[in-house]
């Protein structure tokens, strides 16, 4: 019962998303096979560490990476603090545990010039798919919205007047992100040809697939892939990819940390600082070009 009134507090007081929370779930009750399994118990309220790295050297062992082993055991120290919270349990196991160490990603944004050739020089198709196709790919990279965030977009969402975006982020945090008159214009002509559809299941939302219903994520997956496939060899083309173009092109123009942080929604410097590095090496650059001892 205390893994279902675990899930339970991650939906209602975490406002955790279904997906996350069944990630939980799933993680716990991966470690819970395991004990069955190698103990003979299954019940996981009470363990010593000892098991618990058992269940860790076994999941290295499967050939998963270290990063995807430290997701499922954080799953599960979260679970033991709130058993703790309850008064369930006197002391977390995994207190003292250290996470695995795992090799930074690097994520390459596209460039100044590989954004322009996109928006400003790839022909888009006249029709319905085409003002879509480039309004998506606009969003993502003048506001940094989230895919999730931009699938969920809906029409009381965008206030073409007032120039703004209002956004529904992470654990139902909402911000208002401003418009640029390039993506108000796509906007409008997207609108145009949105309203033009024979038939329109999702009524609501924003971003529509030809069928009439809410657009799905691996077709915004497929758009941004297919036409960035035209101007970048870059391996990975993804929406993310376009949000931490979105920071770091805005870091590597002198914007303030905390600016980037909250345009981008989130809860802590520490998640946007992964984006600086860019900017750093931007800098590097600027500063070898422009100081007088360069040139020694």
């Amino acid at each position: 019962m205390s893994l279902q009134s675990f899930i339970s507090y991650l939906l209602l007081e975490k406002n955790y998303s279904k997906h996350t929370a069944s990630a939980y779930e799933n993680d716990i009750q991966s470690f819970t096979d395991f004990c069955k399994e190698e103990f003979g118990f299954g019940n996981i309220n009470e363990v010593e560490y000892t098991i618990i790295r058992s269940w860790i050297i076994s999941l290295v062992n499967t050939n998963i990476s270290n990063r995807s082993v430290n997701r499922k055991v954080a799953s599960l120290k979260a679970y033991y603090r709130f058993l703790q919270r309850i008064g369930d349990l006197d002391t977390n196991p995994l207190a003292k545990h250290k996470a695995l160490k795992t090799s930074k990603k690097i994520e390459v944004p596209f460039s100044e010039e590989e954004m322009q050739r996109i928006l400003s020089q790839l022909p888009f198709e006249d029709n319905f798919e085409g003002k879509r196709d480039k309004l998506i790919i606009e969003l993502l990279y003048t506001t940094g919205i989230r895919r999730s965030e931009l699938l969920n977009l809906k029409i009381n969402d965008v206030d073409l007047a007032g120039k703004s975006l209002k956004v529904l982020g992470k654990r139902n945090k909402e911000r208002i992100l401003p418009l640029l008159p390039s993506t108000i214009d796509l906007f409008v002509s997207y609108f145009s040809y949105r309203n033009g559809l024979e038939k329109i299941m999702d009524r609501d939302y924003v971003f529509l697939a030809g069928s009439g219903n809410k657009l799905y994520e691996t077709l915004v997956y497929r758009i941004i892939n297919g036409y960035f496939s035209e101007v970048s060899s870059k391996v990975k083309r993804s929406p993310h990819i376009l949000r931490h173009t979105f920071a770091t092109h805005l870091l590597n123009k002198g914007a303030d940390l905390n600016s980037v942080k909250e345009l981008l929604g989130h809860s802590s410097l520490a998640s946007t600082q992964v984006y600086t590095h860019n900017s750093i090496a931007e800098l590097k650059k600027i500063h070898s070009s422009a100081h007088p001892r360069s040139k020694k």
